[in-house]
């Protein structure tokens, strides 16, 4: 698998990390799902602190400690477990960042994070604040990079004229197509590049039970999945191709729980290149445009 220099990147990245969330929580079945991953030229992989209340990047960072200069690892900050173990708090602070890191990078086993992201934001964040702890960790050689995760355009609009930052995370897939409206076309003009999360939309358009996503009835949603069955692709090939094909996209974070999951999921990356631009066009222009209603 061929690596991508992203512009706002100082390292290379495979064009599909592995999303860690999907991850069982047993560091001896979790290893060899990171192990397929590695081998099949995955070099990137996506955590967070909240996932599994911080066992997660646990299991990510003893996992690769043998190989931690081979592989890039994201994780994200913000939501703040509360210490009754009852939830979490929305905490975009600057003290707050500045403290979490440290837990991660204990958790993780390294010195260094080489995508900290920020998990979420709106217009009422104190982004003067978020954006200059950031600058603190790179400077200190503590992360390599930030980026933030919103779906929201009125928040990456604002971001972008502030300090834009090396990644965006939001959802894409056919079924999701909110992001072409503006996000996309904007990020592209920037040194931003987006991370695509729900590339396989839940298993909805490959061999999930249709079922309702975002406005669409489940009854809309097996057309869909019928119109890109009906067309002789691989499922899965199509999907990527579908995220990949777009020119703000930098990489589809895709969460697999088994190795056999991992090996799909490289053997449709092998098959998405053979997938023309052109036919993924003819596909996509049967399937109907969703637009953001807020945040706009």
């Amino acid at each position: 698998m061929e690596k991508r220099k992203l512009p706002g990147l100082e390292f290379e990245i495979s064009p599909v990390a592995l999303g860690c969330m999907s991850l069982k929580g047993n560091l001896k079945e979790d290893q060899k799902i990171i192990d397929a991953a590695v081998l099949g030229g995955i070099n990137f992989l996506d955590t967070a602190d909240l996932y599994q209340k911080g066992l997660n990047e646990e299991i990510v960072g003893a996992a690769i400690k043998d190989k931690r200069k081979d592989v890039i690892v994201a994780t994200k900050v913000g939501n703040q477990l509360r210490e009754d173990g009852s939830g979490w708090d929305w905490n975009p602070k600057k003290s707050y960042i500045l403290k979490a890191v440290e837990e991660s990078l204990k958790r993780l086993q390294t010195d260094y994070i080489d995508l900290y992201q920020l998990h979420g934001g709106t217009l009422e964040d104190p982004w003067d604040e978020t954006l200059e702890a950031f600058e603190i960790l790179k400077s200190q050689g503590k992360i390599r990079a930030f980026g933030i995760s919103s779906i929201r355009p009125n928040v990456i609009r604002k971001v972008l004229e502030m300090n834009s930052p090396a990644t965006i995370m939001m959802q894409y897939n056919p079924l999701d197509r909110r992001p072409e409206e503006s996000a996309f076309p904007l990020i592209a003009q920037s040194d931003s590049r987006v991370l695509i999360r729900g590339t396989f939309a839940k298993g909805l358009l490959i061999n999930k039970s249709a079922e309702p996503f975002l406005e669409y009835t489940a009854a809309e949603v097996k057309e869909i999945r019928e119109l890109i069955a009906d067309s002789g692709l691989l499922p899965e090939a199509f999907l990527i191709r579908f995220g990949l094909i777009q020119p703000a996209v930098g990489s589809l974070v895709i969460g697999a729980s088994s190795v056999q999951q991992v090996e799909k999921m490289i053997y449709a990356y092998q098959q998405h290149e053979m997938i023309s631009d052109e036919l993924i066009k003819e596909i996509s222009a049967k399937i109907p445009l969703n637009l953001y209603t807020q945040h706009r």
